[in-house]
């Protein structure tokens, strides 16, 4: 689960961590009062949004004026203005595709006189299935830029769990940020308390993009991003809290409540399917075959009836699909229990686009027999090499 730049700040603002003083803004109304509160003279107006890149990007709408979800403000009636053009616009960046976000909330902050503008991150680094620091002097800019053009610019501190962070570790990370004297010193400090927070917190991402030295010296988080454990957030509830369900996809959402492993795509060929593993396979020689997935979907291997019309009725819902491949392979999963399910939702919601079911596993020929004695117009496949064969060509024509 991720979370909105201003809630990161007072999370950060709570663990002790440098943070600019900030306003977030739901109602264009509010925007006097904010800028009113902070004083200025300097004000940053950014737009609220789970995506990067909002400095760069642009807005869909001729209302939204100049480019750029975030802007300077010289004056607490520029910083109305900008407020009024960017809240409920559509902002388009390189990582929310051409589609954009709608911004619902602006945050209105105090401005900054920058010195150097630095990047810091902690993450779980699959490669050593520990907490890493990654940190480099390239701050501001696109890090996937960075380690592609100067690789060597971006530095990695690993962190023991048997020893947990020490001074040590915040020295290093100091050292790769080329930081001295007192700003090496608040670097122990504030790395300290950003490991404590990611492990307290159940974190599995926080990016610090730019991290700034002052003109007057010191540090400040002048960003801030973060990401969390969806699968820890039952001891999260302060930050289960804080989740805009407006900023996640509606099928993606839909199928949480079910305890669906959904991940919606761009294809055409919706698919249902138990086991991750089998899924990821599914996807692949679907491609294989000339078409692409629509989504991901696991229905898991204890799936009820009632999960399986709920993972039905979420890929019919999804307009790009024009047609759907259930592969299922029965372990702890039966194939009636699928067969039914599959018989129930397209009862409920229609079936317009062809479908192909590859049943086999557990209870396999009672599976069949509810599907066959069905009024569906249903594509029978042996295997998985001929299901996807039947579905691409039923799609394609």
């Amino acid at each position: 689960m991720n979370i909105h730049e201003y809630q990161a700040k007072q999370l950060l603002k709570a663990y002790g961590c440098p943070v600019s003083n900030g306003v977030p803004v739901m109602q264009a109304s509010d925007a006097k009062a904010a800028a009113e509160e902070l004083g200025g003279p300097l004000w940053v107006v950014k737009s609220q949004i789970h995506a990067g890149g909002r400095g760069k990007g642009t807005f869909k709408e001729a209302a939204a004026g100049e480019k750029g979800g975030v802007r300077l403000a010289f004056s607490i009636d520029e910083a109305i203005k900008h407020t009024e053009e960017m809240l409920g616009n559509t902002l388009v960046t390189h990582q929310t595709g051409p589609a954009g976000k709608q911004v619902n909330r602006i945050y209105i902050e105090d401005g900054s006189d920058i010195e150097t503008e630095l990047y810091l991150a902690v993450l779980l680094d699959r490669s050593t299935s520990r907490i890493s620091f990654v940190a480099s002097t390239e701050g501001g800019m696109d890090i996937e830029a960075v380690a592609e053009e100067t690789p060597e610019k971006i530095i990695t501190v690993t962190v023991d769990p048997a020893n947990g962070f020490t001074p040590a570790n915040g020295k290093e990370v100091a050292d790769a940020l080329a930081l001295s004297g007192k700003e090496a010193d608040e670097c122990v400090e504030l790395t300290t308390n950003l490991y404590r927070m990611f492990v307290e917190k159940d974190m599995d991402m926080l990016e610090i993009n730019p991290l700034i030295v002052l003109e007057g010296g010191g540090l400040k988080c002048l960003d801030a991003k973060m990401g969390f454990d969806g699968n820890a957030l039952f001891r999260q509830p302060d930050i289960l809290a804080l989740r805009d369900e407006t900023e996640e996809d509606a099928k993606e959402l839909e199928a949480s409540k079910y305890d669906l492993s959904y991940i919606a795509l761009d294809g055409e060929i919706g698919c249902m399917v138990n086991g991750a593993g089998l899924a990821m396979a599914t996807m692949d020689i679907i491609k294989l075959k000339g078409a692409e997935p629509a989504n991901f979907l696991d229905v898991g291997g204890g799936a009820t009836a009632e999960k399986v019309t709920a993972a039905f009725k979420i890929i019919t819902s999804d307009p790009n699909v024009k047609g759907i491949l259930v592969n299922i392979f029965g372990g702890i999963m039966r194939c009636d229990v699928i067969a039914e399910g599959v018989v129930q939702a397209v009862k409920e919601v229609g079936l317009k686009v062809p479908l192909v079911v590859r049943l086999e596993g557990t209870k396999v020929q009672e599976g069949k027999d509810i599907i066959n004695n069905s009024p569906l117009d249903v594509i029978a496949a042996d295997d998985l090499d001929d299901a996807a064969e039947k579905i691409v060509k039923a799609v394609k024509g």
